[in-house]
């Protein structure tokens, strides 16, 4: 596994981020759960439709103000998507970025704002015990979920350190998107905004480009459920999404 995956990430260093004639042509956009699989709960809400919801006003945003990029849907309506299946769709459709779309959850319900997390190692532990290994522990609904994800485990940090050497290629990518995403949802969105995080999600692991998980706010809180529930706020979140991508795609083509 270990050699295998380090080939995969010599490959990657060869990646058209370092062509001059680089562009965000081509956007997968990913609605977390789905289906039998809800997600997490708030006190009327379930994760998977909010996701969706502001996926879809998403994808809407992008054809209004940015017709010249192709938008993907991994999930367009309420139906249940392995974590692999997302990765190899994204793949297939040669996709220049991955924005995976979700909402969070906490035992006491007092925390609350957003997160944006790419794949990573950093604060390991800490993370793993808080909200990845609820977020990978959807493959336990697969039945081949041992093969098809190569033997991990989701409760093994052993499994997280070794797979994180395939988004390495794009970590600095991905990590100005996030960075930009938290500083719109902060600064326009008025958001509480509680960083860029990294883990090891098993939705980052095996896009073949810059990617990131968008935690719109916490559906265990009752003020903030209010809010993702609400048609205005779910356009006000999806906006700084759009904003941030179009700031960091702006960026990325005059820089190169």
């Amino acid at each position: 596994m270990i050699s295998s995956i380090v080939f995969a990430v010599s490959l990657l260093s060869f990646s058209p981020l370092n062509s001059p004639k680089y562009a965000i042509r081509k956007i997968i956009i990913d609605a977390g759960h789905g289906g039998d699989d809800p997600g997490c709960f708030g006190s009327f809400s379930k994760e998977k439709d909010v996701s969706l919801k502001v996926a879809n006003q998403l994808a809407e945003i992008f054809a209004e103000n940015m017709p010249e990029v192709e938008i993907v849907k991994t999930r367009p309506d309420d139906n249940f998507v392995t974590l692999d299946n997302r990765a190899r769709k994204a793949n297939a459709e040669n996709g220049d970025l991955f924005i995976s779309i979700h909402c969070n959850s906490e035992p006491k319900k007092r925390a609350y704002g957003t997160e944006t997390w790419v794949m990573g190692v950093d604060k390991f532990d800490k993370n793993l015990e808080e909200v990845v290994v609820r977020e990978n522990s959807v493959i336990l609904m697969e039945d081949n979920y041992q093969e098809v994800y190569e033997g991990f485990d989701p409760k093994s940090p052993e499994s997280y350190i070794l797979f994180n050497l395939y988004q390495n290629a794009y970590i600095n990518n991905s990590l100005d998107l996030a960075g930009k995403i938290e500083d719109q949802f902060q600064n326009r969105v008025q958001r509480k905004s509680r960083g860029v995080k990294q883990a090891g999600y098993l939705v980052l692991w095996k896009t073949s480009m810059p990617s990131v998980l968008v935690e719109l706010g916490f559906l265990t809180n009752s003020n903030e459920e209010r809010y993702l529930n609400d048609e205005l706020g779910q356009t006000y979140l999806a906006s700084g999404i759009f904003r941030a991508v179009r700031d960091y795609k702006t960026e990325l083509e005059e820089k190169n």
